[in-house]
């Protein structure tokens, strides 16, 4: 077994519940193991901090995983993933939900997502790589899925010294599936879709539209397969139009109207920027504008860059709203912190010249809980401003 010497002072961040434990963090490292086997960590002076997976290849060198004698065996990884979902079923989940968010479920570098009667699963580390074979028998055993698909087709994967990956694990994985959010029909596609197939972490969110869109006209941007417009057709929008730059996109969104007998839905395919100035040009605007785009910003370098295109969609979508109406705007990056999104948005307000009021702010699901300390694992912020 490895066995890891911090530097002074630098348990003091993973006493206070972050598990993770950086290489430049390390005064010595004693012992040999395999990559990925379980090492301990010990403070300056020698006080036990944890066990965790060692990985020398990644800059984040242990995750911990106990921070007591526990085995660290299939019992731990069978009791966590079975409590995780546990946590999720007592708050009403049932259909399709986050089952497992990696370090905020004791279980770093693991995701695995529920829809219907299949799983997607994401393994993000070495230390959960070389475990795979239990823990889809584990999830199996729970679940008695139809089938599990690997989605580990992230870059994140080569800071661990691992390929992107993605293929069958277990039974059969059709090409698309019919899922129930919110009342709501929607197909997903597993195979090829966003993330690990769709968007769980705004269900709430979704559903939070009912407070803003009934008898107005809503603009949804960023669309994906339409998640926001179908809600905001089922909580009584006059008129939805859904843009998104992807063709396949667009189709799913006329499916998924066509699947739920919404007829007031219509999309577009186009880069919602353009769209945007479009509806300027036209001064066409409209009750509820939904910003809902991919992450601007996917490191710390970007950030800068980042900011910028946040304040020119948000410029864009506040000159478009009636007065009277509601911006609802997200932030999917863990890299612009909740402080510069409500900075961004201050800005954007000001440049344009509208007066704004901050209705809302929101975060990710409850099936996507963070563990205090880990701020990484809070990435999404929307705001919902009431144009005045």
């Amino acid at each position: 077994m490895y066995i890891l010497t911090l530097k002074k002072g630098e348990e003091k961040r993973i006493l206070a519940g972050h598990p993770w434990v950086y290489a430049n963090e390390v005064l010595k490292i004693e012992g040999h193991d395999k990559q990925g086997s379980i090492a301990k960590v010990q403070a300056h002076d020698g006080r036990f901090i944890g066990y965790g997976y060692i990985n020398h290849l990644s800059k984040i060198i242990v995750r911990i995983l106990t921070r007591d004698e526990t085995p660290i065996d299939r019992s731990l990884f069978y009791n966590r993933i079975k409590q995780a979902n546990d946590y999720r079923l007592s708050l009403g989940y049932g259909d399709n939900y986050r089952v497992v968010f990696g370090e905020s479920d004791l279980l770093p570098g693991l995701i695995v997502d529920k829809y219907g009667d299949y799983l997607s699963v994401q393994f993000l580390t070495l230390g959960m790589e070389v475990r795979k074979e239990m823990i889809v028998d584990i999830l199996v055993d729970l679940f008695r899925p139809k089938g599990i698909y690997e989605r580990s087709d992230v870059p994140v994967r080569e800071k661990e010294g691992l390929k992107e990956a993605k293929g069958l694990l277990y039974g059969e994985v059709p090409p698309s599936v019919v899922i129930v959010e919110n009342g709501i029909k929607i197909e997903v596609d597993i195979i090829n879709g966003q993330k690990t197939g769709y968007f769980l972490d705004q269900k709430e969110n979704r559903d939070n539209l009912k407070h803003y869109v009934k008898g107005r006209t809503v603009l949804d941007c960023f669309s994906n397969v339409g998640g926001f417009s179908l809600c905001a057709s089922k909580y009584g929008a006059t008129e939805v139009t859904a843009v998104d730059v992807s063709a396949e996109a667009v189709q799913a969104v006329r499916r998924n109207a066509e699947r739920n007998g919404f007829t007031n839905i219509t999309a577009i395919q186009a880069d919602v920027f353009e769209q945007l100035r479009q509806y300027k040009k036209e001064r066409r605007k409209f009750d509820v504008i939904i910003l809902d785009p991919p992450a601007f910003t996917k490191s710390k370098d970007t950030v800068k860059s980042g900011l910028h295109g946040y304040r020119d969609i948000n410029m864009l979508a506040l000159r478009q709203i009636n007065k009277g109406g509601f911006l609802i705007t997200c932030s999917c990056s863990q890299h612009l912190t909740l402080n510069l999104f409500l900075e961004m948005l201050k800005e954007s307000v000001a440049a344009t010249g509208v007066d704004a009021r901050l209705v809302e702010l929101r975060t990710q699901g409850k099936d996507h809980a963070t563990l205090i300390g880990t701020e990484e694992a809070l990435y999404l912020k929307v705001a919902v401003l009431h144009i005045l």
